[in-house]
C-alpha cells in the first residue's frame, strides 16, 4: 500500500464481510462456520483499495470495552498494509468513543502482529478448532488503571 489516498474505510453490512472471512478463515468449512451468534449486534469495518474490499473486521462493545473478532485481509493482499491500517482506524474509533480496553483472541502464530499495536498477552490460552489462541488487549486510555 503505497499512498492511503486509494483507502476508505466504511461500516458494512455483515453480509458484505462474510465472503472474506470464509476465504480467509476457514476455506474448508461451510459458510455457516464464520457467522457468529454477536454478528446482529456487531459493528463491521471493511477497507476498501481502489473500490475493492480487503480487509474486514467485526467489533464487539460491551460497557467500556470492546472485542474485535474476524479481522481478515484477503490472502493476496496481505503484507501490504492493510491490516495495519484497518486496526489504527479500528483503535483510533474506539477511543473516540471512549472504550478503556480491546481485547481479541488472536491465533498464536499471529500475535506478534498485533504486539506491534501495543497489544500485550492476557496469558489466557484455548484451543478452538485445531487452531491455538491467546486472548490479548490493549488499553486505550494512559489512566486506566492496567494501562
Amino acid at each position: 500500500m503505497d499512498s492511503a489516498d486509494h483507502i476508505e474505510i466504511k461500516t458494512l453490512n455483515i453480509d458484505d464481510i462474510i465472503p472474506i472471512r470464509h476465504q480467509v478463515m476457514w476455506p474448508d468449512q461451510p459458510m455457516d462456520f464464520v457467522k457468529i451468534p454477536e454478528d446482529k449486534l456487531g459493528t463491521h469495518y471493511g477497507l476498501f483499495d481502489q473500490g475493492r474490499l480487503t480487509s474486514v473486521v467485526s467489533v464487539f462493545i460491551n460497557g467500556q470495552e470492546a472485542q474485535f473478532r474476524k479481522f481478515a485481509t484477503l490472502s493476496e493482499e496481505q503484507g501490504k498494509g492493510y491490516g495495519n491500517h484497518l486496526l489504527r482506524h479500528l483503535f483510533s474509533e474506539l477511543a473516540n468513543k471512549d472504550i478503556d480496553r480491546v481485547w481479541c483472541n488472536a491465533r498464536v502464530e499471529k500475535s506478534d502482529f498485533y504486539k506491534k499495536f501495543g497489544m500485550v498477552s492476557t496469558g489466557q490460552t484455548f484451543c478452538k478448532s485445531g487452531m491455538d489462541y491467546v486472548i490479548m488487549e490493549k488499553f486505550l486510555r494512559p489512566n486506566h488503571p492496567k494501562g
